[in-house]
């Protein structure tokens, strides 16, 4: 079939892995959504440079054409008359006309009204018409939703994707005026895992997933670049060298689309699949009506009549690992021994003719007959992403630490209600203990109304939420449109004669008061003092549970340690809870208690994060017992740092790691010289916060 303009695009046979032939993960994905749509998708998970949006916006130009109303915005299809155009009704002798596939990019940053559409301001001000402007989903029907890193994606937009994936329409309701249209689109999204991990109902949504990394091996490596070269130096010569290429994809891919509704999928081989989805615990039966798609799409796309075990198996590895998941720290993943155990060395029996009289039988199925002999082959089938190993779990022997020991009035003599054995290490024994199960926890929240992004922890005034007032655009405001506060400016100003007329200086748009995203700052002590392993499993289990409803309310975060010497950044604040969960597993601890230096270093991150968005408001939660060792002066010194801390003026919360009868109250100190809420580690958990308010209310 003929290609458009096959010079605009980086050719997608070109990409190495992506040829027809020997197709890899991420080919395959995008040609079996293609070919079935109906399965629901890709998401690309991978690091930066690994050709993730190249392939993506080569794949339009292999799918067939549409056909559409001449002047029709919304793409309906002629032929289908349950699809209705608010641009229609059409006529019986409008023109039809052909036009290629759309890919609409949804910019991460895109608007509300961007993304479903609104009224369109100009004409309603200056003609007093309501006319609808389309919107990204309204281009995009019947075409390719592609979202880049959509991973950041916020929250509001995720919502609008998932309805509209659900249903297939969309409804804007704007001032009194309401439009509703058909948006079935092929929803691609690609990210990097780094800056944080997708919200788990846009990730049910995405029919398939595919993990890609950068090749390892020295001449496959050499090749990508040679070809990107070339076609830098000449596309169009680059795209003509792979033309025949491209246009043997795409009659490939018309092919399997044409013959997909012949493909029988047996009885045998959909219990096959149901015994495949139960075995590896997905989550709903999303996973098992996915796998039964991508099964027929492939073995369409292999120019088989029926489904084989080699069809299943290579649906199940792409269809699969994204719903295992049973938390967000937990990297998706199929262990594909379990799965070849599952699926045997058997084909599933194909079903029994129909017999030719419909009167002669009483059972004319019968789902457990007689198995087929062993497959000679199961053709090209490559393995699915391996499974990440388990880090091997650490132990550090039980020796005395000398940096811990009360040496003058500065070091703090041994907490007795610890462990009497506790595990300890010295300066090169490290020890790491293991977090136990999250909870849920009390909300922390900075205090004060921010401007951020939408989230769901700190208050904030911005475009979403409850209304509390109206805004010229551009002074802090950038809702929706206020009509009354519109008309009202209009009213006050002095006009000429005793018509009221709209100038674009009258333009109110609503101020809303909702919640914003913040960033989530951990200073972390893994000295010696917190190295008791009861002590150290209790806070990193706090810390844990803070990641995890950080995750929920999708905020950044930010991991210090401070041990020994000095203090570490472990991990630079991002969107990517699940690397702090891991950076927090093997987390060791031992060594003095540079508390000093451990402030001064999230004083440091903190005027640096505030440089670069001054609207994201930061939260800093200092985990310590309190204690400050490492020479004399060392408790001057950390409550100097303390008291710059403070002086910054962000929020701050002393989770307070000191345990047993006798305490201290050294963190109790701390958290009054920063301006912090002191919160000792038992009462992180909102359970605990609960009991003990119903124990002093009895």
């Amino acid at each position: 079939m003929p290609l458009r303009s096959p010079h605009h695009h980086y050719p997608f046979s070109a990409i190495v892995g992506c040829d027809a032939e020997h197709l890899d993960d991420l080919g395959l994905s995008l040609v079996l959504t293609s070919v079935s749509p109906e399965i629901g998708g890709v998401l690309v998970r991978g690091e930066k440079g690994t050709a993730k949006s190249t392939a993506v916006r080569a794949l339009s130009s292999l799918l067939p054409p549409v056909d559409v109303y001449q002047g029709d915005r919304f793409s309906v299809d002629p032929a289908d008359p349950d699809q209705h155009s608010p641009d229609g009704p059409f006529e019986p002798d409008t023109a039809v006309e052909s036009r290629p596939v759309r890919l609409v990019e949804l910019p991460v940053g895109a608007t509300e009204d961007r993304v479903l559409g609104s009224l369109h301001l100009e004409r309603a001000l200056t003609h007093g018409k309501v006319a609808y402007e389309p919107g990204l989903l309204a281009r995009a029907h019947r075409g390719i939703l592609y979202v880049d890193e959509v991973n950041l994606l916020h929250d509001h937009l995720v919502d609008l994707l998932l309805d509209a994936a659900a249903t297939g329409r969309v409804t804007v309701e704007r001032d009194g005026f309401s439009v509703e249209h058909t948006a079935r689109f092929l929803l691609i999204g690609t990210m990097n895992p780094e800056e944080g991990e997708l919200r788990p109902q846009l990730l049910d949504r995405f029919g398939l997933t595919v993990e890609v990394a950068a090749p390892p091996e020295p001449g496959t490596r050499a090749e990508v670049v040679r070809r990107r070269m070339a076609h830098d130096a000449d596309p169009a010569a680059f795209a003509a060298r792979y033309r025949g290429a491209e246009e043997a994809l795409a009659e490939r891919i018309a092919v399997a689309r044409k013959t997909l509704g012949r493909v029988r999928l047996s009885e045998a081989a959909l219990l096959k699949i149901a015994e495949v989805c139960a075995a590896f615990e997905v989550d709903g039966l999303r996973a098992d009506i996915v796998t039964a798609r991508t099964a027929m799409a492939h073995a369409a796309w292999e120019g088989r009549a029926s489904v084989t075990r080699a069809d299943i198996r290579r649906a199940a590895t792409l269809a699969l690992p994204h719903r295992r998941r049973r938390n967000p720290f937990d990297a998706p993943g199929l262990d594909e021994d379990l799965l070849d155990r599952i699926l045997g060395d058997e084909e599933p029996p194909p079903d029994p003719p129909e017999p030719p009289d419909p009167e002669g039988s009483d059972d004319p199925t019968d789902s457990e007959g007689p198995s087929e002999p062993e497959l000679p082959s199961d053709g090209d089938v490559s393995s699915g992403p391996d499974e990440p190993a388990e880090p091997a779990e650490t132990s550090g022997g039980e020796q005395p630490d000398p940096e811990t020991a009360p040496a003058s009035a500065e070091h703090e003599p041994a907490d007795p209600g610890d462990d009497p054995s506790p595990p300890r290490a010295s300066g090169g024994s490290p020890v790491t203990a293991r977090a136990a199960d999250p909870y849920r926890t009390r909300l922390l929240t900075a205090r004060g109304s921010g401007e951020g992004a939408d989230g769901r922890r700190s208050r904030a005034v911005g475009a979403r939420g409850r209304r509390i007032g109206s805004a010229a655009p551009g002074r802090g405001a950038g809702g929706s449109l206020h009509l009354v506060e519109t008309v009202r400016a209009a009213a006050l100003r002095p006009r000429d004669g005793g018509r009221l007329r709209l100038h674009p200086g009258d333009l109110r748009v609503a101020v809303r008061e909702g919640q914003e995203t913040n960033l989530i700052l951990f200073c972390v002590d893994a000295s010696g003092s917190m190295a008791a392993r009861k002590r150290m499993t209790e806070v990193k289990t706090a810390i844990l549970s803070l990641l995890l409803d950080a995750y929920r309310r999708r905020d950044k975060v930010g991991l210090i340690t401070f041990r020994g010497r000095d203090a570490e950044l472990a991990l630079p604040p991002t969107r990517s809870v699940d690397v702090a969960a891991a950076r927090l597993d093997d987390l060791p601890a031992g060594g003095r208690t540079p508390l000093a230096e451990g402030l001064e270093e999230a004083a440091r991150v903190l005027r640096r994060e505030r440089l670069r968005d001054p609207r994201l408001r930061p939260l800093l939660v200092v985990v310590t017992d309190g204690r400050a060792t490492g020479g004399r002066g060392a408790v001057g010194r950390a409550m100097g740092a303390a008291d710059h801390v403070a002086g910054l003026g962000v929020t701050a919360v002393v989770v307070d790691g000191e345990s047993g009868p006798m305490r201290l109250g050294l963190a109790e100190r701390l958290a009054a010289r920063l301006g912090a809420d002191h919160m000792p580690v038992t009462e992180v958990s909102a359970d605990a916060l609960g009991n003990a308010v119903r124990e002093r209310a009895a």
